[in-house]
Protein backbone atom coordinates (compact mmCIF):
# COMPACT_ATOMS: atom_id res chain seq x y z
CA UNK A 1 0.00 0.00 0.00
CA UNK A 2 1.39 3.12 -0.91
CA UNK A 3 1.45 6.13 1.87
CA UNK A 4 -1.34 8.46 1.80
CA UNK A 5 -3.25 11.41 3.76
CA UNK A 6 -6.25 10.95 5.71
CA UNK A 7 -9.33 13.44 6.70
CA UNK A 8 -12.59 13.41 7.80
CA UNK A 9 -14.72 16.54 7.25
CA UNK A 10 -17.06 17.32 10.18
CA UNK A 11 -20.07 17.95 6.83
CA UNK A 12 -20.59 18.00 3.78
CA UNK A 13 -19.15 21.18 2.43
CA UNK A 14 -15.86 20.12 3.59
CA UNK A 15 -16.01 16.67 1.89
CA UNK A 16 -16.84 18.18 -1.36
CA UNK A 17 -13.63 21.00 -1.00
CA UNK A 18 -11.76 17.69 0.17
CA UNK A 19 -12.91 15.98 -2.87
CA UNK A 20 -12.73 18.41 -5.55
CA UNK A 21 -8.88 18.66 -4.06
CA UNK A 22 -8.40 15.81 -5.63
CA UNK A 23 -9.03 13.36 -2.26
CA UNK A 24 -10.91 10.16 -2.71
CA UNK A 25 -13.88 9.36 -0.61
CA UNK A 26 -14.47 6.25 1.53
CA UNK A 27 -17.22 5.43 3.48
CA UNK A 28 -17.55 1.32 4.66
CA UNK A 29 -14.01 0.65 2.60
CA UNK A 30 -14.99 -2.55 1.32
CA UNK A 31 -13.81 -2.53 -2.14
CA UNK A 32 -11.32 1.15 -1.68
CA UNK A 33 -8.81 -0.47 0.88
CA UNK A 34 -8.51 -4.12 -0.55
CA UNK A 35 -7.89 -2.02 -4.11
CA UNK A 36 -4.73 0.38 -2.22
CA UNK A 37 -3.54 -3.02 -0.75
CA UNK A 38 -3.18 -4.42 -4.31
CA UNK A 39 -1.52 -1.18 -5.18
CA UNK A 40 -4.41 -1.09 -7.94
CA UNK A 41 -5.88 2.58 -6.60
CA UNK A 42 -3.11 5.10 -5.17
CA UNK A 43 -5.03 8.08 -3.44
CA UNK A 44 -3.14 10.70 -2.56
CA UNK A 45 -6.45 11.65 -0.11
CA UNK A 46 -8.58 9.81 1.41
CA UNK A 47 -11.38 11.47 2.46
CA UNK A 48 -13.70 9.55 4.94
CA UNK A 49 -17.59 10.85 4.85
CA UNK A 50 -18.62 8.57 6.55
CA UNK A 51 -19.60 10.79 9.60
CA UNK A 52 -22.27 13.05 6.95
CA UNK A 53 -25.71 12.51 6.99
CA UNK A 54 -26.43 10.53 4.35
CA UNK A 55 -28.28 7.22 6.36
CA UNK A 56 -32.12 7.86 5.62
CA UNK A 57 -34.43 5.40 4.20
CA UNK A 58 -37.39 7.21 3.93
CA UNK A 59 -40.78 7.11 1.39
CA UNK A 60 -41.83 10.46 -0.52
CA UNK A 61 -43.59 11.51 -3.08
CA UNK A 62 -41.70 10.40 -5.48
CA UNK A 63 -41.07 7.47 -4.38
CA UNK A 64 -38.43 5.21 -2.46
CA UNK A 65 -35.23 7.47 -1.29
CA UNK A 66 -32.16 5.56 0.27
CA UNK A 67 -29.56 7.53 1.35
CA UNK A 68 -25.91 6.80 -0.23
CA UNK A 69 -24.58 5.79 3.58
CA UNK A 70 -26.86 3.61 4.53
CA UNK A 71 -25.55 -0.04 4.67
CA UNK A 72 -26.40 -2.93 2.79
CA UNK A 73 -27.85 -4.68 6.07
CA UNK A 74 -29.97 -1.56 6.67
CA UNK A 75 -31.76 -1.04 3.81
CA UNK A 76 -32.23 -5.23 3.17
CA UNK A 77 -33.69 -5.10 6.43
CA UNK A 78 -35.79 -1.88 6.60
CA UNK A 79 -39.71 -3.02 6.50
CA UNK A 80 -40.30 -0.56 3.68
CA UNK A 81 -38.03 -1.79 1.35
CA UNK A 82 -38.99 -5.48 2.09
CA UNK A 83 -42.99 -4.49 1.85
CA UNK A 84 -42.68 -1.76 -1.26
CA UNK A 85 -39.31 -3.31 -3.15
CA UNK A 86 -38.81 -6.52 -1.96
CA UNK A 87 -36.88 -7.51 -5.51
CA UNK A 88 -34.37 -4.78 -3.65
CA UNK A 89 -33.93 -6.60 -0.48
CA UNK A 90 -33.34 -9.89 -2.11
CA UNK A 91 -30.38 -8.60 -4.15
CA UNK A 92 -28.77 -7.30 -1.39
CA UNK A 93 -28.99 -10.51 0.77
CA UNK A 94 -27.57 -12.36 -1.72
CA UNK A 95 -24.69 -10.27 -2.13
CA UNK A 96 -21.36 -10.89 -0.60
CA UNK A 97 -21.26 -12.11 3.14
CA UNK A 98 -22.93 -10.40 6.22
CA UNK A 99 -20.27 -8.86 7.71
CA UNK A 100 -19.57 -7.37 4.41
CA UNK A 101 -23.40 -6.29 4.12
CA UNK A 102 -22.67 -4.55 7.52
CA UNK A 103 -20.16 -2.11 6.30
CA UNK A 104 -20.62 -1.82 3.01
CA UNK A 105 -22.68 1.46 1.93
CA UNK A 106 -25.36 1.62 -0.76
CA UNK A 107 -23.35 4.33 -2.88
CA UNK A 108 -20.05 2.68 -2.70
CA UNK A 109 -21.97 -0.87 -4.01
CA UNK A 110 -22.99 0.91 -6.98
CA UNK A 111 -19.48 2.17 -7.64
CA UNK A 112 -17.54 -0.82 -6.62
CA UNK A 113 -15.31 -1.57 -9.25
CA UNK A 114 -14.78 -4.86 -11.80
CA UNK A 115 -13.58 -8.14 -10.20
CA UNK A 116 -11.82 -8.82 -13.39
CA UNK A 117 -8.76 -11.21 -12.07
CA UNK A 118 -6.24 -9.48 -14.73
CA UNK A 119 -7.85 -5.74 -13.74
CA UNK A 120 -6.59 -6.86 -10.14
CA UNK A 121 -3.22 -8.00 -10.87
CA UNK A 122 -0.94 -5.05 -11.54
CA UNK A 123 1.69 -7.34 -13.88
CA UNK A 124 -1.55 -7.75 -16.50
CA UNK A 125 -2.27 -5.36 -19.09
CA UNK A 126 -5.70 -3.59 -18.35
CA UNK A 127 -7.14 -0.96 -20.27
CA UNK A 128 -9.21 0.09 -16.74
CA UNK A 129 -5.91 0.94 -15.11
CA UNK A 130 -4.31 2.83 -18.29
CA UNK A 131 -5.94 2.98 -21.08
CA UNK A 132 -4.26 1.77 -23.96
CA UNK A 133 -2.01 -0.67 -22.37
CA UNK A 134 -4.35 -3.77 -23.64
CA UNK A 135 -7.16 -6.32 -22.25
CA UNK A 136 -5.57 -9.52 -20.87
CA UNK A 137 -9.06 -10.99 -20.35
CA UNK A 138 -9.46 -11.20 -24.05
CA UNK A 139 -7.54 -13.88 -24.86
CA UNK A 140 -6.73 -15.01 -21.14
CA UNK A 141 -8.91 -16.73 -19.05
CA UNK A 142 -12.41 -15.46 -19.40
CA UNK A 143 -15.10 -17.32 -17.94
CA UNK A 144 -16.65 -15.16 -15.55
CA UNK A 145 -16.16 -11.83 -18.03
CA UNK A 146 -19.00 -10.20 -20.03
CA UNK A 147 -20.66 -11.21 -22.91
CA UNK A 148 -22.89 -8.07 -23.38
CA UNK A 149 -22.07 -3.94 -23.69
CA UNK A 150 -18.15 -4.81 -24.50
CA UNK A 151 -15.50 -3.57 -26.37
CA UNK A 152 -12.31 -4.37 -27.74
CA UNK A 153 -11.16 -2.64 -25.38
CA UNK A 154 -12.75 -4.21 -21.95
CA UNK A 155 -14.88 -7.31 -21.65
CA UNK A 156 -15.13 -7.14 -17.48
CA UNK A 157 -18.41 -7.31 -16.08
CA UNK A 158 -20.10 -5.19 -13.35
CA UNK A 159 -19.85 -6.98 -10.19
CA UNK A 160 -23.16 -5.90 -8.43
CA UNK A 161 -26.52 -7.39 -7.64
CA UNK A 162 -27.95 -4.44 -6.44
CA UNK A 163 -27.61 -2.72 -9.64
CA UNK A 164 -29.33 -4.99 -11.53
CA UNK A 165 -32.58 -5.00 -9.38
CA UNK A 166 -32.36 -0.73 -9.17
CA UNK A 167 -32.38 -1.02 -13.29
CA UNK A 168 -35.39 -3.00 -13.46
CA UNK A 169 -36.70 -0.76 -10.61
CA UNK A 170 -35.62 2.96 -13.03
CA UNK A 171 -33.74 4.21 -10.20
CA UNK A 172 -32.01 7.61 -10.41
CA UNK A 173 -28.63 8.41 -8.51
CA UNK A 174 -28.68 12.16 -6.74
CA UNK A 175 -25.55 13.85 -6.75
CA UNK A 176 -23.96 16.50 -5.19
CA UNK A 177 -20.57 18.17 -6.23
CA UNK A 178 -18.76 21.91 -6.36
CA UNK A 179 -21.56 22.73 -9.29
CA UNK A 180 -24.52 21.78 -7.39
CA UNK A 181 -27.00 19.07 -7.33
CA UNK A 182 -28.15 17.13 -10.05
CA UNK A 183 -30.26 13.77 -10.71
CA UNK A 184 -29.17 10.76 -13.59
CA UNK A 185 -30.30 7.60 -14.32
CA UNK A 186 -28.80 4.70 -13.06
CA UNK A 187 -28.71 3.04 -16.64
CA UNK A 188 -27.04 5.99 -17.90
CA UNK A 189 -24.52 6.95 -14.98
CA UNK A 190 -23.01 3.69 -15.32
CA UNK A 191 -20.84 3.39 -18.48
CA UNK A 192 -20.31 0.56 -21.13
CA UNK A 193 -16.35 0.22 -21.91
CA UNK A 194 -16.77 1.20 -25.11
CA UNK A 195 -13.15 3.06 -25.92
CA UNK A 196 -12.93 4.99 -22.53
CA UNK A 197 -12.73 2.03 -20.25
CA UNK A 198 -11.23 3.69 -17.32
CA UNK A 199 -14.12 5.96 -17.07
CA UNK A 200 -16.69 3.81 -15.34
CA UNK A 201 -19.35 6.30 -14.63
CA UNK A 202 -20.76 9.84 -14.76
CA UNK A 203 -19.01 11.14 -11.72
CA UNK A 204 -17.59 14.36 -12.20
CA UNK A 205 -14.71 15.78 -10.26
CA UNK A 206 -15.80 15.97 -6.67
CA UNK A 207 -19.07 14.93 -7.04
CA UNK A 208 -20.45 12.46 -4.44
CA UNK A 209 -23.71 10.09 -4.18
CA UNK A 210 -25.92 11.69 -2.18
CA UNK A 211 -28.88 9.12 -2.52
CA UNK A 212 -30.66 6.96 -4.79
CA UNK A 213 -34.34 7.22 -5.20
CA UNK A 214 -36.88 4.72 -6.99
CA UNK A 215 -39.85 6.22 -8.21
CA UNK A 216 -43.42 5.14 -7.39
CA UNK A 217 -44.45 1.80 -9.57
CA UNK A 218 -48.33 0.93 -10.05
CA UNK A 219 -49.75 -1.79 -7.81
CA UNK A 220 -50.16 -4.41 -7.97
CA UNK A 221 -46.51 -5.32 -8.36
CA UNK A 222 -44.37 -8.66 -8.94
CA UNK A 223 -41.27 -8.26 -7.56
CA UNK A 224 -38.07 -11.02 -7.85
CA UNK A 225 -34.53 -11.73 -8.02
CA UNK A 226 -32.64 -14.61 -9.05
CA UNK A 227 -28.87 -15.36 -8.55
CA UNK A 228 -27.00 -18.02 -10.71
CA UNK A 229 -23.46 -18.49 -9.17
CA UNK A 230 -20.75 -21.14 -9.13
CA UNK A 231 -21.46 -21.60 -5.11
CA UNK A 232 -24.57 -20.63 -2.62
CA UNK A 233 -22.64 -18.63 -0.23
CA UNK A 234 -20.04 -15.40 -0.81
CA UNK A 235 -19.91 -15.89 -4.98
CA UNK A 236 -20.26 -13.26 -7.63
CA UNK A 237 -22.67 -14.07 -10.32
CA UNK A 238 -22.57 -15.98 -13.75
CA UNK A 239 -25.71 -15.07 -14.22
CA UNK A 240 -28.35 -13.06 -12.73
CA UNK A 241 -32.37 -11.52 -13.30
CA UNK A 242 -34.07 -9.16 -11.52
CA UNK A 243 -38.11 -9.23 -13.05
CA UNK A 244 -40.45 -6.23 -12.49
CA UNK A 245 -44.12 -7.06 -13.56
CA UNK A 246 -47.14 -5.22 -13.43
CA UNK A 247 -50.19 -7.40 -14.21
CA UNK A 248 -53.66 -6.49 -13.94
CA UNK A 249 -56.89 -8.28 -15.66
CA UNK A 250 -54.99 -11.05 -16.48
CA UNK A 251 -52.69 -8.88 -18.86
CA UNK A 252 -48.80 -7.60 -18.54
CA UNK A 253 -49.25 -3.63 -18.79
CA UNK A 254 -45.64 -3.08 -17.71
CA UNK A 255 -42.89 -5.35 -17.58
CA UNK A 256 -38.76 -4.39 -16.57
CA UNK A 257 -36.29 -7.36 -16.63
CA UNK A 258 -32.47 -6.40 -15.93
CA UNK A 259 -29.04 -8.76 -16.34
CA UNK A 260 -26.07 -9.21 -13.90
CA UNK A 261 -23.06 -11.49 -14.09
CA UNK A 262 -23.05 -10.98 -18.02
CA UNK A 263 -23.00 -7.23 -18.96
CA UNK A 264 -20.30 -4.82 -18.53
CA UNK A 265 -22.98 -2.47 -16.82
CA UNK A 266 -26.23 -3.62 -15.34
CA UNK A 267 -27.96 -5.06 -18.47
CA UNK A 268 -31.54 -4.07 -18.93
CA UNK A 269 -33.44 -6.73 -21.09
CA UNK A 270 -35.40 -4.47 -23.67
CA UNK A 271 -35.52 -6.96 -25.69
CA UNK A 272 -37.52 -9.20 -23.14
CA UNK A 273 -39.82 -6.26 -22.27
CA UNK A 274 -41.14 -5.70 -25.49
CA UNK A 275 -42.42 -9.48 -26.04
CA UNK A 276 -44.23 -9.54 -22.29
CA UNK A 277 -45.74 -6.24 -22.65
CA UNK A 278 -49.45 -6.74 -23.81
CA UNK A 279 -49.14 -10.36 -23.19
CA UNK A 280 -51.02 -12.70 -20.92
CA UNK A 281 -48.94 -14.91 -18.50
CA UNK A 282 -48.24 -18.41 -19.96
CA UNK A 283 -45.51 -20.81 -20.09
CA UNK A 284 -45.40 -20.46 -23.82
CA UNK A 285 -45.13 -16.61 -23.06
CA UNK A 286 -41.93 -16.93 -20.50
CA UNK A 287 -40.00 -19.33 -22.96
CA UNK A 288 -40.89 -17.18 -25.94
CA UNK A 289 -39.49 -13.83 -23.97
CA UNK A 290 -35.96 -15.08 -22.80
CA UNK A 291 -35.49 -16.47 -25.99
CA UNK A 292 -34.20 -12.80 -27.00
CA UNK A 293 -32.35 -12.36 -23.61
CA UNK A 294 -28.78 -12.65 -24.81
CA UNK A 295 -29.63 -10.82 -28.11
CA UNK A 296 -26.36 -9.30 -28.92
CA UNK A 297 -24.05 -11.12 -27.23
CA UNK A 298 -20.24 -11.62 -27.94
CA UNK A 299 -19.15 -14.38 -26.31
CA UNK A 300 -15.33 -15.09 -25.71
CA UNK A 301 -13.33 -18.06 -25.84
CA UNK A 302 -14.55 -19.57 -22.20
CA UNK A 303 -17.67 -17.84 -21.45
CA UNK A 304 -20.05 -18.96 -24.16
CA UNK A 305 -21.76 -20.87 -22.14
CA UNK A 306 -23.54 -17.46 -20.45
CA UNK A 307 -25.39 -17.04 -23.20
CA UNK A 308 -27.50 -20.33 -22.88
CA UNK A 309 -27.23 -19.48 -18.78
CA UNK A 310 -28.80 -16.29 -19.03
CA UNK A 311 -31.86 -17.60 -21.43
CA UNK A 312 -32.55 -20.34 -19.07
CA UNK A 313 -32.17 -17.72 -16.43
CA UNK A 314 -34.36 -15.09 -17.19
CA UNK A 315 -36.94 -17.53 -18.08
CA UNK A 316 -37.20 -19.45 -14.75
CA UNK A 317 -37.35 -15.96 -12.92
CA UNK A 318 -40.11 -14.84 -15.47
CA UNK A 319 -41.95 -18.12 -14.41
CA UNK A 320 -41.17 -17.59 -10.40
CA UNK A 321 -42.50 -14.24 -11.04
CA UNK A 322 -45.39 -14.60 -13.13
CA UNK A 323 -47.08 -17.43 -13.00
CA UNK A 324 -49.28 -18.90 -15.70
CA UNK A 325 -52.50 -18.81 -15.62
Amino acid sequence: MYPFAYTRPADTRAALAAGARGGRYIAGGTTLVDLMRETVERPGTVVDISGLPLRDIRMTGDGLRIGALASMAEVAAHPRVRSAYPLIAQALELSASAQLRNMATIGGNILQRTRCTYFRDVSAPCNKRQRGSGCAALEGYNRSHAILGTSDACVATHPSDLTVALAALDARVHLLGPDGERAVALTAFLLRPGETPDREHDLRPGELITAVEIPPHPAPLRSGYLKVRDRQSYEFALTSAAVVLHVTGGVIRDARVAAGGVGTVPWRLTAVEKRLNGERPSERLWARAAAVAADGARPLRHNAFKAELLRRTVERQLRTVGGTR
